[in-house]
């Protein structure tokens, strides 16, 4: 099993060797968000949830050594099953307010739970948004305080980054932390595929 500081050394020689592929990604989606938001607040949401998901399947693709394009990006958000990667995304907003109505801690808890989601919908297309729910609650069961330190360990970066008025943050700091995030999720699904939790049938994959 990979450490935390394993997985940050594999991420930062990945974004080396794929600089361009690392970084356009989040440019292109800064630029779709910002043209979304001067339109209305509802098609914001409508685009940018989906391209949030297929940007992370480019991210998981890296990760495992694969070659994915910029086109890839966009047919992952937008035409395989455009509906359920929006309605999914759209739960798991809902839930996390929901659950942040108790108390800030079960929202932030919540939050962790659902961390998976969007990886599965953007790599696993014919798995149901509820179902890809469940299996990020089921992966993420003894591993959020795990993924909270790694998020807190780019703290230092994010607080750099504020010198350079965020500019470090999009060209460096945001890539590093997606390609380890997206490992992350690579590193607990198998995990979690071998200890049971996770039946490999459930992620109905296609050859």
């Amino acid at each position: 099993m990979m450490t935390r500081a394993d997985i940050k050394l594999r991420a930062k020689g990945i974004l080396r060797q794929n600089y361009s592929m690392s970084l356009v990604p989040i440019l292109i989606y800064i630029a779709i968000s910002a043209l979304a938001a001067t339109f209305t607040f509802g098609l914001g949401f409508i685009i940018t949830l989906p391209l949030g998901v297929g940007m992370q399947l480019i991210y998981i693709m890296l990760w495992r050594d694969e070659r994915p394009s910029f086109e890839l990006m966009f047919q992952s958000a937008f035409s395989e099953n455009f509906g359920r990667k929006l309605g999914g995304m759209l739960l798991v907003s809902v839930f996390t307010f929901l659950w942040s109505l108790l108390f800030v801690i079960p929202g932030i808890v919540k939050m962790y739970s659902y961390a998976m989601m969007p990886y599965i919908l953007a790599k696993y297309p014919n798995v149901e948004a509820m179902q890809a729910i469940n299996i990020s609650q089921r992966i993420m069961r003894g591993r959020k305080l795990e993924l909270f330190v790694v998020e807190l360990s780019f703290l230092g970066w994010q607080l750099l980054s504020v010198l350079t008025l965020g500019i470090l943050n999009i060209l460096y700091v945001t890539p590093y932390i997606f390609i380890t995030k997206a490992g992350c999720f690579d590193i607990y699904l198998a995990d979690a595929i071998e200890r049971g939790a996770v039946d490999r049938a459930e992620l109905r994959e296609t050859v």
